[in-house]
């Protein structure tokens, strides 16, 4: 039985955009040598909605018969075309309540949760990646809808506000075994004189922007994200506060504004 370095979990509502989420997640977990699995909750109140209690228990069933069809039939075209296997489990119930249970007794080493294009936040009602957040310390990977992150040399790594110790560890590392290109370094600070390239930077391998901390600096972030052809970026959310913390303080406009899949990395007490 193959070794696998990380266990990667992808919380899914099993809408259209979970192709372009397992794509990309199918690629990371092969960078990473990464086994993923997926986890689906359906509310209950959107399956028994009948006083009678038989005909609640057949609903379930007949939910559930429905879900492993469903799901098994998605499951193995992308095993099959990535030649690399899925599990999945899926369950009714509480959708918060259940991802907490799932997080507690997995333990995943990575969580993948699928950017929206209408407001992310108000995910049904749910404010899903807030939640995981609160209830997770450890990576999350949310990808997006548009850009796929994919399996070949031209991966170009992207780091928003975090130094080179603290950004190049774990799996991040093993993805810059996969890029040709150096890695991009993103900073918004109050410098005025901004963007520039840090020519420290260069002794390192490491090409870094800096920006001047206003309304526009997250729209400017994504304008030089697309012109670098950023593949992915990595944001550090960490318990340390510095001076360039106003950035990952408050993470929701980050995640809405940016067409790229993001990395959230480590701990963080941060609200979105």
């Amino acid at each position: 039985m193959k070794k696998y370095n990380y266990k990667i979990v992808v919380f899914t509502d099993l809408k259209e955009s979970l192709s372009n989420t397992l794509k990309s997640t199918l690629s990371l977990a092969k960078m990473i040598n990464g086994e993923i699995g997926l986890f689906h909750v359906k509310k209950a109140s959107d399956v028994v909605n009948k006083e009678n209690q038989l005909s609640a228990i057949r609903s379930i069933n007949s939910e559930y018969l429905e879900m492993e069809n469903r799901i098994k039939s998605i499951v193995d075209e992308f095993s099959k075309d990535f030649g690399m296997p899925i599990t999945y489990s899926f369950t009714i119930g509480n959708l918060k309540n259940e991802i907490a249970h799932y997080i507690n007794e997995e333990k995943p080493d990575i969580i993948v949760l699928g950017k929206k294009k209408t407001k992310l936040f108000n995910l049904v009602g749910d404010n899903l990646i807030q939640f995981v957040l609160d209830q997770y310390d450890g990576p999350i990977f949310l990808t997006d809808e548009n850009n796929i992150l994919e399996l070949n040399n031209e991966l170009s790594l992207g780091v928003l506000n975090g130094d080179e110790k603290s950004s190049i560890t774990g799996f991040v590392q093993d993805l810059l075994l996969h890029s040709q290109k150096p890695l991009t370094s993103f900073k918004i600070s109050k410098t005025p004189n901004v963007p520039k390239i840090n020519q420290e930077s260069k002794k390192r391998s490491e090409i870094e922007f800096v920006f001047e901390e206003n309304n526009n600096s997250i729209q400017n972030l994504s304008n030089y994200l697309s012109i670098n052809h950023i593949s992915l970026l990595c944001l550090n959310r960490t318990n340390k506060r510095s001076k360039n913390d106003s950035i990952t303080s408050k993470i929701s406009d980050v995640i809405d504004t940016l067409n790229v899949p993001l990395i959230l990395m480590g701990q963080s007490n941060n609200t979105l």
